[in-house]
């Protein structure tokens, strides 16, 4: 049987970088290894990336980063090429994941039982709201003794599973995840029934968050990283921000006019950015930069300009690699990438390093698998962040609660059993049931990692925006920009004792911390703001960690309920 080909990327290594490895080969410029390629009958060359040279670094020895030939071609005949032209990189051009956390079986101790293999057990679920509306488009997992079993419900809020060598007594679990609107179901060891509808009422988001979305809402990650308590004139004006993702439904009513331009790698198609058909990129674009209308959600960013860098549905290397280039060129001070492999690429590696050097920073979900950091998370030149959840949060018997992983703060916060962990790990953010916009006007509760970046890239933007270093010492394009941006990022955090420290690094951000050095001679936006810019303006407070510490214990105080909150809307 023929093997089957695979995708690969090539591009030319620098003479520099040969002779640094004592190799001797012919000059190749990446125009002639793209026309070289082109008429090897065992290569399908896909496209070239065309790329202008610049400062990145390929591996330990350095190397700059030129155009990339994209080509489909067998394993073998890819390690015949890389022995031919030893001035040659080649490597595998993976596909990518967007980091959303998937449905997975609960799986429990297995007791002995005697199962009917070979007997089929077919399961119809009714799907309906608290009003008894059904619900359509929703999934449900069913979690039996032997193989989960997976169903969408139609149009009419129901779905049939058949499921071999199971019993209603075999099924561990259910899980409902609809699209939007409400809240998930986890049901254990369900009484389950062969004839007839399994009916399973869902809760609307409205019955937990009076009135929404007519009434908007804070997120209870932008509130537990202090976003509620900025004066509202901090709303990223003039940062630039790309989300590289799914694209953004510029319909939504949050994201109509917040998201300004991009471009399509998936589709190539002209406009194409402005259409998601996964919903995750919408999803990340809320929590960025939804829109402050008064109804639905607000973003950290409100008045950002914001770039939809479309690479999903399958996104590959080579795409990230084009959409890392397009942000050097636009100048973006944050790119989002909640997206992630566990292969490592030294393509991706020295672009992402370019990157840094235009002043480019780059904040990367961890992944979602609970083990090590994903690809690029994993690399020094970006920040990784890893999720973290709130007991309160969500309804007890939601999905959401299945990811709950002791140990826990006194305010609730844990490390989801999904969140990836490490060294790399450079601080953390909410991303469990982080409520945001969907295609095409509905909001959504999620979890992942992909949750969790956007959190920290909004609030970047606002200290690119508002932190008087970016428009002075700092305001020049390079590493050293980025590196002071994410020290701030990490310097504001609150350290939490989840019982490693490789879950959270240096804790959840603070808004008012990172962006204390702008807050001087701010309108003040609560009775303990007033006292701090009353105290800094007598003289008598100084250091901005102790101005943050009085914020923080203001926020305690009124969570405690010891004085009143006296919090504006942004």
């Amino acid at each position: 049987m023929r093997q089957r080909a695979r995708r690969y990327m090539a591009a030319v290594l620098p003479q520099p970088y040969l002779q640094a490895k004592g190799i001797t080969a012919p000059n190749l410029d990446s125009a002639t290894l793209h026309d070289l390629l082109d008429r090897d009958p065992k290569v399908e060359v896909r496209r070239r990336v065309e790329a202008p040279e610049r400062l990145g670094t390929l591996g330990v020895g350095g190397m700059s980063l030129g155009g990339v030939t994209v080509a489909d071609m067998t394993q073998e005949h890819a390690a015949a090429l890389s022995r031919q032209l030893p001035q040659v990189h080649i490597e595998r051009d993976r596909l990518l994941t967007y980091t959303a956390v998937s449905q997975t079986p609960r799986r429990e101790a297995r007791h002995q039982l005697v199962l009917p293999v070979g007997v089929d057990a077919s399961f119809t679920f009714l799907v309906v709201d608290t009003d008894g509306k059904p619900i359509p488009d929703a999934s449900i997992l069913v979690n039996g003794y032997l193989w989960p079993a997976q169903v969408v419900t139609g149009p009419d809020g129901r779905g049939t599973v058949t499921m071999t060598g199971e019993t209603p007594e075999s099924i561990a679990s259910v899980q409902v995840k609809p699209e939007g609107g409400h809240w998930s179901q986890l049901v254990v060891r369900p009484a389950l029934k062969k004839d007839g509808d399994n009916l399973i009422v869902l809760k609307k988001l409205s019955d937990t968050l009076p009135d929404f979305p007519d009434k908007q809402v804070f997120g209870w990650g932008q509130q537990a990283m202090q976003l509620h308590r900025l004066p509202p004139n901090f709303r990223g004006a003039g940062a630039k921000i790309a989300i590289v993702d799914s694209g953004a439904d510029v319909d939504h009513p949050d994201l109509v006019d917040r998201v300004n331009t991009g471009l399509d790698l998936s589709a190539r198609q002209e406009g194409g950015w402005k259409v998601d058909t996964v919903h995750h990129g919408s999803h990340c674009a809320g929590i960025v930069t939804g829109a402050d209308t008064g109804r639905g959600i607000v973003g950290f960013a409100v008045e950002a300009e914001v770039h939809a860098c479309k690479i999903f549905p399958g996104g590959r290397l080579s795409d990230l690699i084009e959409a890392l280039d397009y942000c050097i060129d636009k100048e973006i001070d944050v790119i989002n990438l909640s997206l992630g492999t566990k292969e490592f690429s030294p393509l991706v590696a020295a672009k992402l390093e370019e990157a840094r050097n235009a002043g480019v920073a780059c904040i990367v979900a961890a992944g979602n698998d609970g083990g090590p950091v994903n690809f690029p998370g994993n690399m020094p030149t970006v920040l990784a962040v890893a999720a973290i959840g709130r007991t309160d949060t969500f309804p007890p018997d939601s999905a959401h609660a299945d990811v709950i992983r002791p140990p826990q703060t006194a305010e609730g916060y844990f490390s989801p059993a999904f969140t990836c962990f490490g060294p790399e790990i450079d601080l953390c953010a909410p991303g469990v049931a982080i409520l945001s916009a969907i295609p095409p006007d509905e909001y959504a509760a999620w979890d992942g990692t992909s949750m969790a970046a956007p959190h920290v890239t909004g609030l970047a933007a606002l200290i690119v925006a508002h932190h008087g270093d970016f428009h002075g010492q700092y305001r020049t394009r390079d590493a050293r920009r980025v590196e002071h941006l994410f020290d701030i990022l990490k310097s504001s955090c609150t350290s939490l004792n989840l019982g490693d420290p490789y879950r959270t690094g240096a804790g959840l951000p603070d808004a008012m911390r990172a962006l204390a050095p702008a807050l001087n001679g701010v309108a003040a936006q609560s009775p303990m703001d007033q006292l701090t810019q009353e105290m800094l303006a007598a003289g008598l407070l100084q250091d901005t960690t102790a101005q943050a510490a009085l914020a923080l214990l203001y926020a305690e105080m009124v969570a405690a309920g010891l004085i009143g909150a006296g919090m504006p809307v942004r």
